[in-house]
């Protein structure tokens, strides 16, 4: 039963915003853990005054307050029903960079890798690294003292915390930071709450300190992150340690003794960059782990585990499947080990010593070595390990729950075959990958939770884990924190008077129950509140997409795991999220949409529900770019379910009329185009008008058309008699038809002149508009005539070629998925022999049959911006490359991700200034900032356009750079 509040005095009181819609709720459920919980209001403060005021609202009516930034935790921390507190969006400025002493202070929503961004232009650096160092902020790494893969050499997040300030249970502001002896005396002897934590806090370690020291994880795991961090407290006689600095013991506590908003933390030196990565391969889990323990005796920076189970996964990641070239064979795991130079010895040389260790032990059949962007592009492999476990195929999937434990690295060996042993009682598979060097491993066991049996498995595979981890005096909580889901198992752990010191402590802090209540001590059971319910089986009806390889629409929406790549702000490389990189708002990730999607769908009892309001207002703002296919390591196709459910929304409700005027784009200017003067007068002279009544922005110019179309000019051209090389099928887009013949023919000429036959079929449009919109049947009719008419690509030795990135590329992403039976069996044989002009032209210069001396000399500078969809499903690596051909061709590609024109999104008036924004961020200030004499190429027709509305400079289609570049006697 969900309470009736009244939540207006907290609203008045509040500089920041409170939110308490059905979207907002729903978002705000669920974190990269198994859990789902509705919570009550989501505010996102701009003060410390708002966080005060939350606490003293959430006190006076006995709720939870759930701290929450980037929203990753894997234990379930930020779940809960109570008021979630998402300091992430406006409590985000670094505060104060001290290079001399080396600290920085900065807010709880402050991102680490921007944080290190800043700090590198000082030569200063933080060092903990985690897996989502480019979303995760520094308040989230306190709040479960994260560490990462650096963390052999430099430690934790509490290693480096130095002070603190934040709000407690009677909304006072305290000032954590190291206090003497005398002064907590003086301290202990006043009246007021931090008397009050001060006395409890210290009154528990004189009493328990030699229990503590007995109880506690061995103190040489130097993650061990259960309950609360008594221990970094005390000497190792089990007295206090002086000065006192319980800003050690806020780091870990997961937001369950105050709210933090500032942070002190030391910083480093930035470390050499030149690094050598030595990658061990080997045949079985065991020997990896006697290879670390070697490998831990040479002092290296990094020492990171993946299994197979994570390799395989990424072979079916376009994006990760780039990073896997060093990958040797088959193995059971690789250890990756890192080294910078140091001793006299160089990085490399260190990591040759290494691999001559295995090899001499008999450990390992693989050790290559890794330097410069080759290792960079391994650590990037093992980043996006928890992402691309989404990918295992089925119901069961590899579940966070005894995902970080962790032990003595000379125990590693032992512990591993343990833990196999306890799998196998459960004819279980895991996963294993993560931190080897610093004897923490997280193991995923496969696990179906829509199912009983599941569920059992959940609970058995949970404590017997946790009775292991205790025969090595280790941990169940070595970085990821306890949260839910290993609260209920931490008792077995340290034993019950352990857990009734934490309780008291809790007690002593947050004595009305306030912060982030039932994680750590007074937990719920671990099966509450999980994701999915047992035996769910939700009837998706009829789908215009074939989900048979993710096991329906629902599953593939259930790929998403929430760990929140996706939620990268413009400062980072990539494309996605466009929308969340112009808003920073939770509701506009590719994470959001997959959850709207998730939970409101599934609203209905039996019968997944198509008409959420919900659901269309998130899909709103997403580009469709597709760049969460390729980028997003669990492979969430948006773009894809997007218009599964507009199809399907539509079907229920009645459309706008502007998506009419979309979808018949190439009718309307085809027939326009028998008369392209008068019709292009029109545009001109009644822009404004057409722009009103369509919906378009009054900023946004319209397209014109061409002085003749393709086609006119196709059936009038004077015809080459003999090719010497290969015949091409040329795909004729309705966009370069109509729009821009003067691309098409260019490319006809291009090719002919290098001495292919160019075969043209008058077929139909892609569809791209259809496809866009979610008018699926007619997409489906475009894609069927489509596939007929050039069926005949099969039979011959011949291939598919489009101009058009999002036009030709439908025919190897939408139409296999679109079409069924023989159909669909043609299209997926089609997609296979269909290529941009890019890619065809870059496999010719590959293979030998065209070279520089095809291209004059003369000296061009090309600046590149590629389409998304060449992006995602595509490699704009291969444009750049054939651009570089000719021998005075300067080629600089724009690393500018979406240019936020999107098709049509660009042009309706409520999404124009968003569209401007991403723009924004890189291509415009690049384009401007570009010489006059440089040629500006862009693979798309809407980025063309983008970029001249948004810049005044008209870019080319880099066919068009390379037919003027032909060398004079080949014409």
């Amino acid at each position: 039963m969900r309470k009736s509040i009244d939540w207006s005095s907290l609203r008045n009181s509040l500089q920041g915003e409170l939110k308490t819609d059905a979207l907002t709720i729903a978002l705000y459920a669920t974190d990269a853990s198994i859990y789902q919980e509705l919570p009550l209001a989501v505010i996102f403060p701009k003060s410390e005054n708002d966080l005060k005021a939350v606490v003293l609202f959430a006190r006076d009516h006995a709720l939870g307050i759930l701290p929450r930034a980037a929203g990753t935790s894997l234990a379930g921390q930020c779940v809960g029903n109570g008021i979630v507190v998402d300091t992430s969006f406006y409590l985000n400025s670094i505060l104060e960079i001290n290079e001399e002493e080396k600290w920085a202070r900065v807010q709880p929503g402050v991102v680490r890798d921007e944080l290190n961004q800043i700090l590198s232009t000082k030569g200063l650096y933080f060092g903990p690294n985690t897996s989502t160092s480019n979303r995760c902020t520094l308040g989230g790494m306190v709040g479960n003292n994260s560490s990462g893969s650096t963390s052999i050499e430099f430690g934790t997040t509490r290693d480096h915390v130095l002070e603190v300030k934040m709000v407690v249970s009677d909304g006072t502001f305290v000032h954590f930071k190291p206090i003497s002896q005398e002064e907590i005396r003086k301290i202990r002897q006043t009246d007021g709450i931090e008397s009050v934590l001060y006395d409890q806090t210290l009154s528990i370690l004189e009493l328990q300190g030699q229990k503590i020291q007995e109880f506690y994880p061995d103190p040489s795991i130097h993650r061990r992150n259960q309950g609360y961090a008594l221990d970094v407290l005390l000497e190792e006689n089990g007295s206090i340690r002086y000065p006192v600095n319980l800003s050690k013991l806020i780091c870990g506590s997961e937001g369950t003794l105050g709210m933090m908003y500032e942070i002190k933390i030391g910083i480093n030196f930035l470390p050499d960059s030149k690094v050598a990565l030595v990658c061990g391969h080997f045949s079985t889990l065991r020997e990896s782990m006697e290879a670390t323990v070697l490998a831990m005796q040479s002092s290296p920076s990094k020492c990171e585990l993946m299994d197979k189970i994570i390799l395989d996964c990424t072979k079916d990641n376009k994006e990760q499947a780039k990073n896997r070239n060093f990958v040797q064979g088959d193995p059971s795991a690789i250890l990756m080990v890192e080294f910078r130079n140091s001793g006299g010895l160089s990085a490399r040389q260190k990591a040759l010593h290494l691999s001559n260790i295995w090899a001499e032990n008999g450990l390992g059949y693989a050790y290559p070595i890794l330097e410069g962007v080759t290792a960079s592009k391994a650590w990037d492999l093992r980043a996006a390990g928890l992402g691309v476990l989404s990918n295992v195929k089925g119901s069961a999937k590899p579940i966070a729950c005894i995902e970080d434990t962790a032990v003595r690295v000379e125990d590693l060996p032992s512990y591993v075959s343990d833990f196999e042993k306890l799998l196998k009682k459960y004819k279980q598979t895991a996963v294993f990958y993560a931190h080897a060097g610093a004897g923490e491993l997280h193991l995923r066991p496969l696990i179906d939770l829509k199912r009983k049996s599941g569920i059992e498995d959940l609970k058995s595979i949970c404590e017997e884990s946790a009775y292991l981890v205790k025969k090595y005096k280790g941990t169940i909580s070595g970085e990821h924190g306890d949260g839910r889901v290993r609260a209920p198992y931490l008792e077995i752990i340290v034993g019950k008077e352990i857990v009734e010191l934490w309780e008291k402590l809790k007690q002593s802090w947050d004595p009305t129950n306030v912060f982030n209540p039932n994680k750590i001590v007074f937990p719920k059971p671990v099966e509450e509140n999980l994701r999915y319910e047992i035996g769910e089986n939700y009837n998706e009806g009829e789908t215009a997409f074939d989900y048979t390889e993710e096991g329906g629409f629902i599953m593939a929406i259930e790929k998403c795991n929430g760990s929140g790549d996706c939620k990268k702000s413009k400062n980072f490389e990539g494309t996605m999220c466009p929308s969340y990189k112009a808003s920073l708002k939770e509701e506009d990730s590719t994470r959001a949409r997959a959850n709207a999607l998730r939970i409101f769908l599934k609203s209905s009892e039996s019968k997944v529900n198509f008409s959420s309001k919900e659901v269309l207002k998130v899909l709103d703002l997403c580009l469709s770019c597709k760049a969460c296919k390729s980028e997003c390591p669990s492979g969430v196709d948006m773009a894809t379910y997007k218009s599964e459910f507009l199809y399907q929304y539509y079907q229920l409700e009645r459309r706008p009329l502007r998506d009419y005027l979309l979808l018949y784009f190439s009718t309307l200017y085809g027939l326009g185009s028998y008369w392209p003067f008068f019709f292009n007068l029109v545009q001109r002279k009644l822009g404004l008008i057409i722009k009103t009544l369509a919906g378009i922005h009054p900023q946004r110019s319209l397209p014109l058309l061409s002085s003749k179309t393709f086609f006119a000019w196709w059936k009038r051209r004077r015809v080459k008699s003999a090719y010497p090389k290969k015949t091409v099928y040329l795909f004729m887009d309705e966009f370069t038809n109509l729009l821009e013949s003067e691309i098409g023919i260019a490319t006809v000429e291009l090719l002919e002149n290098l001495g292919y036959g160019v075969i043209v079929k008058e077929g139909q449009e892609s569809g791209r508009a259809a496809l866009s919109k979610g008018f699926l049947k007619r997409a489906k009719k475009l894609a069927k005539e489509n596939i007929g008419t050039f069926k005949e690509v099969l039979d011959n030795n011949s291939v598919l070629v489009g101009i058009e990135p999002s036009a030709i590329l439908s025919f190897r992403h939408e139409y296999p998925k679109l079409l069924r039976g023989e159909d669909q069996r043609c299209a997926v044989l089609l997609a296979e022999k269909t290529f941009t002009i890019d890619e065809f032209l870059y496999d010719e210069i590959i293979s030998g049959q065209i070279g520089a001396n095809h291209f004059d000399q003369k000296h061009r500078k090309i600046k590149f911006h590629a389409h998304c969809h060449q992006k995602a499903l595509s490699e704009p690596e291969k444009t750049t490359f054939v651009l570089s051909l000719p021998t005075g061709h300067e080629v600089e590609y724009i690393a500018s991700g979406c240019c936020g024109m999107a098709g049509s999104f660009g042009f309706e008036k409520e999404h124009f200034s968003m569209s401007q924004e991403i723009g924004n961020h890189v291509l415009f200030p690049f384009v401007n900032s570009c010489e006059q004499d440089a040629l500006l190429c862009a693979s798309g027709s809407s980025c063309r356009h983008q970029i001249y509305d948004g810049t005044h400079r008209k870019s080319l289609h880099p066919v068009q750079i390379l037919r003027e570049a032909l060398a004079k006697e080949r014409i």
